[in-house]
């Protein structure tokens, strides 16, 4: 089956999909370069750019971008993943609602990584010891966000019997 056959349905439009790529990119450049480097500084700038765009995306963007689709209440998040825990979830064309609950959680921890990064560099907070650490804080539980978030796309594409990563890769989806 091709990403244009009729048995598939577009699902993440182009701006969705550059959004995601470029942010696992800005992160694990940051990530790579580390403490405080000019390109460290950069790629979370460019993070923080990308995820002030996924917020503004998330309420003016096509359906499948638009938070209101897939923000669940905790409650619908939690059930969800007790019915998948018992075979019994649905599978669901746009992000599921333990996907959604990842994606605010990863979109709130990148904000506040990126923005205790840069207060780090501000004549206010310059050399204090807090604010890096909360730095440090919020880009260690990033990447136990991001380790979840793999271990949630691998659980669901096997369950679902489809491959998620060229989902957001080709913005397709079985129908």
């Amino acid at each position: 089956m091709t990403s244009t056959s009729p048995k598939t349905v577009k699902v993440w439009d182009p701006l969705v999909r550059l959004f995601h790529w470029s942010l696992v990119g800005a992160i694990a450049l940051a990530w790579l370069v580390e403490e405080g480097e000019w390109l460290h500084r950069r790629a979370g700038y460019v993070a923080l750019g990308l995820v002030a765009f996924r917020i503004v995306w998330g309420l003016i963007g096509p359906r499948h971008a638009r938070f209101a689709n897939f923000v669940k209440s905790p409650f619908t998040a939690l059930r969800y993943l007790f019915d998948e825990m018992r075979g019994a979830g649905q599978r669901h064309i746009g992000h599921n609602p333990a996907g959604g609950v990842m994606i605010v959680a990863l979109i709130l921890d990148v904000a506040a990584t990126g923005l205790t990064g840069w207060l780090s560099t501000t004549d206010a907070f310059f050399g204090v010891d807090w604010m890096g650490g909360a730095h440090e804080i919020f880009a260690n539980l990033m990447l136990a966000l991001i380790g979840l978030h793999l271990a949630g796309v691998l659980f669901s594409s096997l369950r679902h019997g489809e491959n998620l990563a060229r989902a957001m890769i080709t913005g397709r989806k079985r129908a």
